[in-house]
C-alpha cells in the first residue's frame, strides 16, 4: 500500500455551503486522504478546526455510516440528545440514516485535529437539521428542503 504524502494532499479551507451557513465553518480546513490514496467506498478525510469554528452544519447522512476520531484538541459534539465533549482519543458514530443530527464546534482557545470517516453512497442526501437546507450527492447541489435550488430565487 502506498504511503499518503500528506503534505502534498491539498488542503481546502471553508465548506460549499451557501452564505450565510458558510460562516461558523469559514476557517475549517479539509485534506481530503482517502481521495489521495485512490478509494472510492469509503471518505477518510483530516480535518483542522480552529477555535470558535463548527465542523459543519448539524445535519444527518441518509446512506453513509460516519465516523470522527479526535487526534489533538477538544471538540464539543453537537446531536439531538444534547452535548458531548470529545477530547483527543475519544470517537463518536453516526448510523446512516438516523435523522440524529450532529456536528462538532470548538469552543477550546486551541487548534483541534481529527479524522472524518464516512461510506460513499452515491445517492446519499445531506439533511440539515437546524436550518432549511438538504444536498444529494448525485449532484453535490444544495437545495432549500422543498427541493428548490439555493441559486434560484424562491
Amino acid at each position: 500500500m502506498p504511503k499518503i504524502d500528506i503534505t502534498a494532499v491539498p488542503e481546502r479551507k471553508g465548506t460549499g455551503y451557501p452564505a450565510p451557513f458558510d460562516a461558523p465553518c469559514a476557517d475549517r480546513i479539509r485534506q481530503r486522504l482517502g481521495d489521495a490514496g485512490g478509494l472510492t467506498d469509503v471518505g477518510v478525510n483530516l480535518m483542522r478546526l480552529p477555535p470558535g469554528n463548527w465542523s459543519s452544519q448539524r445535519h444527518w447522512h441518509s446512506e453513509e455510516d460516519e465516523l470522527v476520531y479526535v487526534l489533538e484538541g477538544e471538540l464539543v459534539l453537537i446531536e439531538d440528545g444534547g452535548e458531548t465533549v470529545l477530547r483527543a482519543g475519544d470517537c463518536a458514530a453516526f448510523p446512516k440514516n438516523s435523522g440524529n443530527g450532529h456536528h462538532m464546534i470548538n469552543r477550546s482557545g486551541v487548534m483541534a485535529v481529527y479524522l472524518e470517516v464516512g461510506t460513499r453512497s452515491p445517492t446519499d442526501v445531506i439533511t440539515c437539521s437546524d436550518i432549511d437546507m438538504m444536498s444529494p450527492s448525485t449532484d453535490g447541489r444544495f437545495l432549500h428542503k422543498d427541493g428548490t435550488p439555493y441559486t434560484e430565487p424562491r
